[in-house]
């Protein structure tokens, strides 16, 4: 009886294992009639002469096994078939060719057959909280979700979501001046669920560019009806970052609608963000246009646009340089990054200068011919071009260091100083 008992509370382990879990009814019962089964199999060859009955809500179970009824001296099978004088000690009715059905007790099997019913279950299980998992992160990616933090790594986080499922938040996915105490709650996108050796991993993400749609998509109503769209979004995370926006509506301003009354709607995300700056310009498919905003707050005066190798030179003048460039060439980078262009700033030349411009080549004597052809390699073949190109650029594009920037410069302007004097 103590075996019989001992069998019961193991399906009432699994059964608080399943409320734990998250597993359905359905599921569980399947996984215990199969476990059974597989047990089953092993100790005796096959199990298409059992029926495995689970109960649920009762916490037990019940197996019953079909045997055909044979003569003494025809027996070879035990497993299969019952001897007409065992079968008629149950009820002296039975004869040859009918089939008996008798409940085994488990616990009989042993206690080998019970660990082994345990492993299998276990197996099956973790099996089944895996997919699980799989299967609902899988459908999230790309949606935003709040969870607490447990740890801190040096390499990641590690979160937990309501269900109490492991959710992982890298270095690399964290705005550069996050910080985080544990109990807190984090809220990011979901960027990924890898599945190695059905081990699923769920990845977050807080500098995804998608992070900062979804964002907007909470903030703006205008956006989740779709009368607003983004169309592009460019972000260096914790910095700064562009996005576009067109509106189908002639009667909604999008950059307003995005922005809100003195900043209402923009203001959450910006801190959500840890005061990333964001620039929010109206879309247009006229490229020079879009440049332009791009290029927001600087004034343009003009553009040079080369579409089939997407580079564009733009043109401003010399107080509207630095602008164009941003602090630290990031309002340029995001440019690049939001119209998918190589944008090249110079500055505008003053028509009533009217020197006739120079080859870089004829300069050989004096600046190294490497120096001189990777100035020429970002497309800058003269000397005027390279004092009208900002100096920031310069040092970016060529790769040179500073004080060899500095003595080109020095030179070429020495070089048109002279023609004046």
């Amino acid at each position: 009886m103590a075996k019989k008992e001992e069998t019961i509370s193991l399906i009432d382990t699994f059964s608080e294992f399943k409320e734990l879990k998250n597993i359905d009814r359905t599921t569980m019962v399947s996984v215990l009639e199969e476990s059974f089964r597989s047990v089953i199999a092993k100790m005796f060859g096959t199990d298409e002469n059992y029926d495995v009955i689970v109960n649920p809500d009762k916490g037990d179970f019940e197996i019953w096994r079909n045997r055909e009824v044979v003569a003494d001296e025809d027996l070879t099978n035990p497993n299969m078939q019952i001897s007409l004088s065992e079968a008629q000690k149950i009820d002296a009715s039975y004869e040859v060719g009918e089939e008996v059905t008798d409940e085994v007790i488990f616990a009989k099997f042993g206690r080998r057959a019970i660990l082994n019913l345990r492993q299998t279950l276990a197996s099956k299980i973790l099996e089944l909280e895996k997919d699980s998992i799989y299967n609902k992160y899988i459908d999230k990616v790309g949606t935003i979700i709040n969870a607490e933090v447990y740890q801190i790594w040096k390499k990641e986080m590690l979160l937990l979501d309501d269900e109490g499922n492991e959710l992982l938040l890298p270095k690399t996915e964290q705005i550069p001046s996050d910080f985080y105490r544990k109990g807190e709650t984090a809220r990011a996108v979901v960027a990924r669920v890898d599945n190695k050796n059905n081990n699923p991993k769920i990845i977050l993400s807080r500098t995804s560019p998608v992070f900062l749609q979804r964002l907007f998509e909470m903030e703006v109503p205008e956006i989740n009806d779709g009368l607003i769209t983004i169309k592009k979004i460019a972000r260096i995370p914790g910095e700064r970052a562009k996005i576009a926006v067109e509106s189908y509506d002639d009667r909604i301003d999008p950059v307003g609608a995005c922005v809100g009354v003195k900043g209402s709607r923009i203001h959450g995300i910006v801190r959500e963000l840890r005061n990333e700056n964001i620039d929010v310009i109206n879309y247009t498919s006229n490229i020079s246009l879009f440049i332009q905003r791009a290029l927001s707050p600087a004034k343009i005066s003009s553009i040079r646009l080369n579409e089939e190798e997407k580079k564009a030179e733009v043109f401003l003048k010399p107080e509207e340089v630095s602008l164009a460039i941003g602090k630290g060439g990031l309002n340029i980078k995001l440019a690049s990054m939001l119209t998918e262009y190589t944008i090249d700033v110079f500055r505008e030349l003053d028509e009533s200068v009217a020197d006739e411009d120079i080859y870089l080549d004829e300069f050989r004597d004096e600046i190294d011919g490497w120096v001189i052809d990777a100035i020429k390699a970002i497309g800058i073949d003269t000397a005027k071009a390279v004092l009208n190109a900002p100096r920031e650029m310069l040092i970016e594009k060529t790769d040179l260091e500073e004080e060899t920037v500095d003595e080109v410069i020095r030179i070429l302007k020495s070089e048109f100083e002279e023609s004046e004097n």
